[in-house]
């Protein structure tokens, strides 16, 4: 995983300082003003270096720039894996969807309020019918190699219509809203995602309280998501979590801009955080 080209020019301005000081032939007292000076410098030209395992305080336009690199993990840390939500605003169970963009995509994230009543099973899925953008299956063998990825998942969404509200009469959640799905790879969702909604599950049948934002990241006006940020936060804090999930799929490499993909020999480890 890299960023894109960043100028270092951070790090070669503390080295330039700390020369300076040597050649001006500066006092103790000056010299020890300068270094901490640098110092203070320095935290900003390290938080600019990629960390494959790990993303401080990722913006989205940040997470977006990252690419994958084949063979590395397809998981990363965000804030340390540490949400940055706010427990104490779990008040009544709903889901906030956000609107569609202009490009009809999910590119803002939806936040669900999640309690037990909203554990589901296998038994409630229903057939899946939208296309959402970027969208191009295609077949490895018989297996498909993208699904349709739910931000909040059916399996914890039990009760919920399509206006985010609690509808004791809605018992297969909301499956087919617009607002909820994303082009996602079969191994994204089903390898990577799932252990993390698996976490959220067990929580609630905990009798935890749960607050869950799912966001799908896109790269400027591609249709396709880059990846997914995944952060939750139980209310007593016992469940606590923040990652970004790259959308990739072994042995394919996808055009994000319109979601059409090739063969290749990308590798993609099963493995989380």
């Amino acid at each position: 995983m890299k960023r894109r080209r960043k100028k270092r020019t951070t790090s070669l301005l503390v080295l330039a300082i700390v020369l300076i000081g040597g050649w001006l032939g500066l006092k103790p007292s000056q010299s020890q003003n300068l270094w901490q000076t640098a110092q203070a410098l320095l935290p900003t030209a390290q938080s600019s270096t990629t960390n494959s395992t790990s993303q401080p305080n990722a913006s989205t336009a940040q997470l977006a720039d990252l690419d994958y690199q084949s063979g590395q993990s397809a998981v990363v840390a965000v804030n340390n894996n540490k949400a940055t939500l706010d427990p104490a605003s779990w008040k009544t169970n709903h889901v906030v969807y956000a609107d569609l963009d202009q490009l009809n995509r999910t590119s803002t994230a939806n936040t669900a309020y999640l309690e037990q009543r909203n554990v589901a099973n296998d038994s409630l899925r229903v057939r899946q019918t939208v296309q959402p953008t970027g969208w191009h299956q295609k077949f490895s063998g018989r297996q498909a190699i993208l699904n349709r990825g739910h931000l909040v998942a059916y399996s914890i969404s039990k009760g919920i219509s399509v206006d985010g509200n609690y509808d004791p009469n809605q018992q297969s959640g909301d499956q087919n809203n617009l607002k909820n799905l994303f082009t996602q790879t079969a191994f994204s969702n089903q390898r990577l995602q799932t252990v993390y909604e698996t976490k959220i599950r067990t929580a609630l049948r905990n009798g935890k309280k749960v607050i869950y934002q799912p966001h799908a990241i896109f790269r400027g006006s591609e249709l396709m998501p880059r990846g997914v940020q995944l952060q939750a936060i139980s209310t007593d804090g016992s469940l606590n979590f923040n990652v970004y999930i790259f959308n990739v799929q072994p042995g394919f490499t996808f055009n994000y801009s319109d979601g059409t993909s090739q063969t290749s020999s990308l590798q993609v480890p099963d493995t989380t955080i």
